[in-house]
């Protein structure tokens, strides 16, 4: 076999992971960013220096999120649950340790600081998990779209053939639903005027996904490049559902009014699912006839009906993330209501999968798009407990130097030193030019199989690699950040 089919070969005929698993690792991202905002509060109480020089809030940034993101998906991702406990014991510790070294000492008992806690109000220029949320979907994106070429990414964590749960496949949903979190109907944006212009407008909008959709494949098929091609095609990549579902979704929530969208995505769901079961899916899978445009990228154009759904449902989960809210306890009823409706979701799952079809990113059928949302939604609830915690913290420390958090309401002149501590943020940083982010993790990954044998590495290469490929895609956008520059010319 050649290198290029070897290679194939790797990344194909795979059938996931256990939902468990993919639950078990929405532990991890909280427990780092809990982690980072651990050290700043621990080193303002000690040194009372903050901010940093920017290149210590990098590395900071770097080493707590990042890095062990990259490592749980490598070399630690058969003991990533030991990982999990030792971290999350370590954290309550220094939760402790913070809490009764508090600056300055206040004779208050904890159930007295848990009721001045919940009744605190925050403000916030954004809702802090739902940016946190985006970015780690992007981040983890990056890693895996190169760590999944390397022998030390577990072959489980890839993306499934044609049933499965794959990390990789939970990845790609969550990108679509991430996007819609932000969608400018939902954050009450539309463009002023008819509702025509700003479909057009939408419209034109995503012309850089249909250029890069198009630079990806001209690369692809010139370099001689590795490709899945049951995963969307010959022809047919992600860039092209992206730009596809944004333009029918807008479509969408112009004709029909906003509070439908959670409707229109059950609708949408079920109607595919019911074509799936009538013989799309057998179409889909068993036939291997790629000569016309239809039958050589069935995967991605029919699928592309599935990320609708889980777009339309990003955009209820949204309005509902949007309504005006300032007290810490009105926060927390919404993480509960979020853990609620993943129970749902997930026993909805359960008997999809028992009753109609398993799990399929490859279609995005009905049991993908309640995985999808199930799962993005107790991932949302941890990183939004994981935030509550920090609000708490800053209450009882007086501290409120920890970026991409709530910030409990206060009339002093510390909100200066905040935007200060926002503006030396790797997540804000990415939060900033998340596409071009992407865009340079995708470009990376080409360059670094074009010059390098990824297949046969050793493990402690193969990280050493990924490091290096993250840290240069942070430094990048990080300086960006610094300098002011959002890269949006469209």
């Amino acid at each position: 076999m050649s290198q290029r089919e070897l290679k194939e070969a790797f990344v194909s005929n795979l059938s996931g992971t256990s939902l468990g698993e993919v639950v078990m690792g929405s532990f991890l991202a909280p427990l780092c960013i809990i982690s980072r905002g651990l050290i700043l509060i621990q080193y303002h109480q000690s040194m009372g220096a903050l901010p940093l020089p920017w290149i210590g809030h990098l590395i900071l940034d770097f080493f707590t999120i990042i890095l062990p993101l990259v490592l749980s998906c490598t070399i630690l991702s058969d003991v990533l649950h030991l990982v999990i406990m030792a971290l999350a014991v370590v954290v309550i510790g220094v939760l402790f340790h913070i809490y009764r070294h508090r600056t300055p000492p206040r004779v208050e008992h904890f159930p007295d600081a848990i009721k001045r806690f919940l009744q605190s109000h925050v403000q916030c220029n954004q809702v802090p998990f739902v940016t946190i949320f985006r970015v780690l979907v992007n981040v983890k994106t990056a890693i895996s779209i190169l760590a999944v070429d390397f022998s030390v990414f577990p072959r489980r964590y890839a993306k499934t053939e044609t049933y499965g749960t794959g990390v990789m496949d939970f990845g790609v949903g969550a990108y679509v639903l991430a996007n819609a979190l932000v969608c400018p109907e939902a954050r009450g944006k539309e463009a002023k005027g008819s509702k025509l212009g700003h479909v057009l407008k939408q419209i034109l909008s995503v012309w850089p996904l249909v250029i890069l959709g198009m630079v990806r494949l001209a690369s692809v098929k010139m370099t001689g490049y590795h490709e899945h091609v049951s995963e969307y095609g010959v022809h047919w990549n992600f860039f092209f559902t992206l730009a596809i579902v944004r333009v029918v979704a807008t479509v969408l929530l112009a004709v029909f009014p906003l509070s439908w969208s959670g409707l229109l995505a059950l609708l949408i769901g079920g109607l595919y699912q019911f074509t799936l079961e009538t013989g799309l899916k057998s179409f889909i899978i068993h036939n291997s006839d790629r000569t016309g445009f239809l039958q050589a990228n069935k995967e991605g154009i029919f699928s592309v009906m599935g990320y609708i759904a889980i777009y339309m449902a990003g955009v209820h989960i949204a309005l509902y993330v949007m309504r005006p809210r300032t007290q810490v306890k009105d926060w927390l009823r919404l993480i509960g209501h979020f853990l609620v409706g993943s129970c749902v979701l997930y026993t909805a799952l359960y008997i999809c999968q028992t009753y109609i079809d398993p799990v399929s990113r490859r279609m995005a059928n009905m049991s993908f798009c309640l995985w999808t949302i199930a799962q993005s939604l107790f991932f949302m609830s941890c990183l939004a407990t994981a935030d509550m915690m920090l609000v708490f913290l800053k209450i009882v420390s007086h501290c409120s130097l920890v970026p991409s958090s709530w910030n409990p309401y206060q009339k002093d002149t510390a909100e200066d030193k905040t935007k200060t501590m926002e503006g030396l943020c790797l997540i804000q940083a990415v939060s900033r030019n998340q596409l071009l982010f992407f865009m340079l993790a995708n470009v990376m990954t080409g360059l670094t199989n074009m010059i390098m044998d990824t297949f046969s590495g050793s493990d402690t290469f193969s990280v050493c690699v990924l490091l290096l490929y993250m840290f240069t895609n942070s430094f990048v956008i990080f300086i960006l950040h610094l300098c002011k520059v959002t890269v949006k010319f469209w």
